[in-house]
Parts: C-alpha cells; structure tokens; sequence
C-alpha cells in the first residue's frame, strides 16, 4: 500500500498581505499528479489545513473542489487531522456524513481511538489520528479516568493520547500496521519563523519515544521536511514556503510505502512553484542588474543591499527587475557615516547632516551624476538666501 504524506497546507494564507491562494492551487495541483502516476491508495494531511480559524470562503471553495477533483479523478480515502491553526470544531463539521465518500476528519481528540481502516489488494492498515491538543483539553476530555490528573504539561498529555491509541492497537488490530497522524512539536526539531508558536518558552515540546511502535508517524507543524528520533517519525513540511527563514527547504511531500509487516520505504518527493521564495544579494547596481537576465524574475524576493551610501527608492527600482520584491534590508548602511543611524559621539562626530550635503547624495541617485562645480556654487548660494530668509522672520 502506498500513501501520500503532506501537511500544513495553510490554505487561504497573505503572505506580506499578497494572497497565496492561485500558488497554492498551482501546487495542489502536482499532488493530485504525484498520487496518480504512483497509484497511492490514501491521501493524509498532517493538520494546519487552513491558515486561519474562520478561513475566507474563496479558500474553502477551494480545498472543497480540490476534494472532489480527488474523489472524481482518483477515488480515494482523504484522511485529514486538524492543527493550530485550525477550528477543529469547524473543521468536523458534517465529518461522520463525508466519510461514507472517502473524507476522514479526525478532529476530536474524544475519538483518536477510533481509526480509518484501508484495505488494498487483501492488505489494511489502520490510521489514528491526534488532532492538535493543549493539555487542558485532554483533562477536560478524559476526566473519567484517574491518569488524567498527572497531565499538566503538553508531553504528558501527547503521551497519554499516544498510549491510548497504542492500547487500541494491541486490542484490535494488533495483525495490522498502524499509521499515526499527529500535529505537534516533536522536542529538538527544527522550527521556522513562519510557524505559530504552541506556547512560551518551549513548553510546547513533546517526545518521540512514546511513537517508536507504530509504523509510521505523519507529523505536522514543523514547516522543514525533516525525522526525529527515528526515520518513520517524520514531518513531511509545509505545501509551501510560508517565510524567507525557510528559502533554502526543498518543499513537497512525503511517499510512504507500507505492507502487512510495516514500513518498506519512504521517499521525499519534491514540489515546484509558482513564485518560490528568495534572497537576493549585492550592491543595488548588481541586483538590478542580475534581475535583467534572471529566468525567475516574478519570484517573491528578499533583497539584501549592501551598499553603504543613501540611496533614493530602492524598492522601486528593485521592483522595475523584481515586480515581486517585498522586502528589502540594508545590511550596511546603519554602520556608515552619511546615516543616521550610525553612532558616532564617540567620535565626536554630529550624525546632522548639512543641506547641500543632503541635496547632493539626492541629485546623485536621481540623475546619476554629481553636482559640477558651478552647480555645487549654485547651490550653495540658494541655501545661503533660504537661511537669511529664515533668519528674518
């Protein structure tokens, strides 16, 4: 059996207030593909279906025909759990009625003990699922039982969800493999700055000894495609990439292969992009420059200039080469003498600039020429008349 791993879709997603909804599709699109050249026989998505609790509608118009395509062109199961970013309650609306057409939502963590069995070719394998949780929910939950007063933290409670689950196997379907889905922090993973902290001060963290029985562990949350503790337990990362700390991962998903006897491989399959996101280094002249010969132009750019004197509209320039540029960062004019950020009273130095000397670094950017002599004399000259002015009222 084979399955298809992905996650943190974040549908619906502004990324510096730029809508990435048709990139989205776009790589939606190559997933759909990548399950129809190698015959996958199940689609799971590691929560963070959404980027935002209340989703816009054209998002969920999207992800419901993203759906039906699936169904009407592949007709296989959709196995899906809910993340941070997710309203588990919105998302399980109408859930017990999809499944009979193949779209499993597992986001109530009163049902983790109850799996999606998918058999193929005389092979089953079960699928749990723990939908993102906070330890106050899994109290709140499992009141009844006396083991529930121990969780006071994030890995106590995924702990107790990850046993109970493992209990159910052993019970039920000890004869066949069992696939985890879970969306979390798995403690000494690497993180990206896109991603919403669970809690402060790494209180979010928990273990991945609890998940070294099953199969296979899909994991959420973490937006770099990466394993920990061991290579079935692993995050497949995000559809995309959702911030500049994350432009040298190699997006996609996650192929899993899967008999009676449990894990047969998996493989990282790699996804493009419409617009990738990028960071682009050099003197405004060599960005410029390297833009007008550059294949991937439209992509969404993170310039770094280091130039160190002032320079007019940089980002408008840029965006003559670059239409996507949408950040720029100087990474050496705070330590020039002609900004005002630089610190010199150590020196002894004033950060004020003069008028003329204002009006000469002005004049250069614009007309990328200094000031001739009788022009710099020209200057001076009307400076000289405006203070007077001043002076006298």
């Amino acid at each position: 059996m084979r399955f298809i791993h992905t996650s943190d879709w974040h549908i619906g997603r502004l990324f510096q207030n730029i809508s990435l909804l048709d990139d989205q599709l776009y790589v939606l699109k190559q997933i759909k593909q990548y399950a129809k050249d190698f015959t996958v026989d199940a689609l799971i998505v590691a929560g963070d279906i959404f980027d935002r609790s209340v989703p816009p509608a054209e998002a969920v118009d999207a992800l419901n025909n993203f759906f039906q395509q699936v169904e009407d062109e592949l007709n296989i199961p959709i196995i899906m759990i809910s993340g941070n970013h997710d309203s588990a309650k919105r998302l399980r609306f109408g859930a017990k009625q999809m499944q009979k057409s193949g779209l499993h939502i597992l986001a109530d963590i009163n049902s983790v003990t109850e799996p999606v069995i998918v058999t193929c070719k005389d092979e089953s394998v079960a699928f749990y699922g723990i939908p993102y949780h906070d330890p106050v929910e899994v109290r709140e939950a499992f009141a009844t039982e006396e083991q529930t007063t121990a969780i006071k933290t994030y890995d106590d409670a995924h702990t107790f969800l990850a046993n109970k689950v493992l209990e159910h196997k052993k019970q039920h379907h000890k004869d066949i493999p069992a696939v985890l889905l879970s969306h979390c922090f798995i403690d000494g993973a690497s993180e990206s700055d896109s991603e919403r902290p669970l809690s402060i001060g790494g209180a979010d963290r928990v273990s991945w000894q609890p998940l070294t029985d099953f199969d296979y562990v899909a994991l959420g949350h973490l937006h770099g495609p990466q394993y920990k503790g061991a290579e079935h337990i692993r995050y497949s990362g995000s559809l995309m990439k959702y911030s500049f700390s994350e432009h040298k991962q190699k997006k996609g998903v996650t192929l899993v292969e899967i008999n009676s006897k449990g894990l047969v491989k998996q493989e990282h399959l790699t996804i493009n992009v419409k617009h990738d996101l990028r960071i682009v280094e050099g003197s405004l002249e060599e960005i410029i420059n390297a833009g007008k010969i550059d294949e991937r132009s439209d992509d969404y750019i993170l310039a770094k200039i280091n130039d160190s004197q002032v320079i007019l509209d940089p980002i408008g320039r840029l965006r003559q080469v670059y239409p996507n540029v949408l950040q720029i960062e100087r990474t050496n004019f705070d330590h020039t003498s002609n900004s005002r950020l630089s610190n010199n009273t150590s020196t002894g130095q004033s950060n004020e600039r003069s008028e003329s000397e204002v009006f000469t670094d002005f004049f250069k950017q614009v007309m990328d020429v200094e000031l001739s002599p009788q022009q710099l004399e020209l200057l001076q000259q009307t400076i000289s008349e405006a203070q007077n002015v001043m002076e006298d009222k």
